[in-house]
């Protein structure tokens, strides 16, 4: 693939600081997406809005040195940079408490933002976003501008209601959840199935979605796609968070759906990518093509 040819991808909402009992981090789901997608070769763009203070700054600095193109990042003076407390227990698992309102919430359209979200590949955005209406219609006007859309479900309470959910899973052609989220939005749907599969089936036609993946945490993550169904029962690695974990994995497998991987192998291939996130500190972890071939040979 020649650079005329490079990927190109945006992604759209929070961008903010995760606030750990020791220390911070920048963080944010789509925000650790387009690191992800950028690292593994897609030219990324991110769109959000920070605050005028030294938060706001140090992201978008920190986005730049990554070479995330921060052209779209607003700066308000009247809201501060995102920031969430985040509670790591004895197991890894994080629990999260995000203020609001911040910055990120006030997401305003413009022109330029219709054109770089037009002309990516994928267009990838989480639901929490939509928690204040200035982003929301931002986002949904950007909808209608995107190729490929992607969703990340990301339910967080009280942040969202069945109802937009429903109509964000509507218009995206692919749709991540974990396991908790597929059991949660299918009760709200009021699916009569049980099970993994028939639930994301009932999902996929309900939504009118041709890609849906769930993610099972340690014991990895299944694919529907087109009607087929792909899995991968995860990697063993000692965690030591699971901040950013599903953030890598979903770049990961949209990136390698997008240079043409077959469904299995970019499963394969973002399971371990996840694996390897949650095995180290923080949501942004360097990784390589050897370290990433290697832990999948184990």
């Amino acid at each position: 693939m020649n650079k005329k040819d490079a990927l190109k991808a945006v992604c759209f909402g929070e961008v903010l600081w995760d606030l750990f009992p020791t220390h911070k981090k920048i963080g944010g789901a789509p925000l650790n997406v387009a690191l992800r997608m950028n690292a593994l070769g897609v030219k990324t763009a991110m769109i959000s809005c920070v605050g005028k203070d030294e938060n706001g700054e140090d992201i978008l600095s920190f986005l730049n040195q990554h070479n995330v193109s921060t052209d779209f990042v607003q700066i308000t003076e009247k809201y501060k940079t995102g920031v969430v407390n985040v509670m790591v227990n004895e197991k890894g698992n994080a629990s999260y408490d995000i203020s609001y309102p911040s910055a990120w919430d006030k997401i305003e359209q413009t022109k330029s933002m219709d054109t770089v979200v037009s002309k990516a590949d994928a267009f990838v955005f989480g639901s929490l976003v939509c928690r204040d209406e200035v982003s929301r219609l931002t986002l949904n006007h950007l909808l209608a501008k995107a190729k490929y859309k992607v969703l990340d479900a990301n339910l967080r309470a009280p942040y969202y209601t069945t109802e937009t959910l429903t109509d964000l899973m509507m218009k995206a052609d692919f749709i991540k959840l974990n396991d908790e989220e597929l059991f949660e939005i299918s009760k709200e749907l009021e699916s009569p199935f049980n099970s993994f599969e028939q639930n994301i089936k009932f999902i996929a036609e309900k939504t009118n979605t041709s890609q849906i993946c769930v993610t099972k945490g340690a014991f990895g993550a299944v694919l529907f796609s087109n009607g087929k169904f792909y899995y991968n029962s995860g990697y063993f690695i000692k965690v030591v968070d699971t901040v950013g974990a599903g953030d890598s994995f979903l770049a990961t497998l949209i990136t390698r759906l997008l240079k043409g991987k077959s469904p299995q192998k970019a499963l394969n291939y973002a399971c371990a990518v996840g694996a390897l996130v949650a095995g180290n500190e923080g949501a942004n972890p360097e990784l390589d093509k050897e370290t990433i071939k290697e832990f999948m040979k184990v």
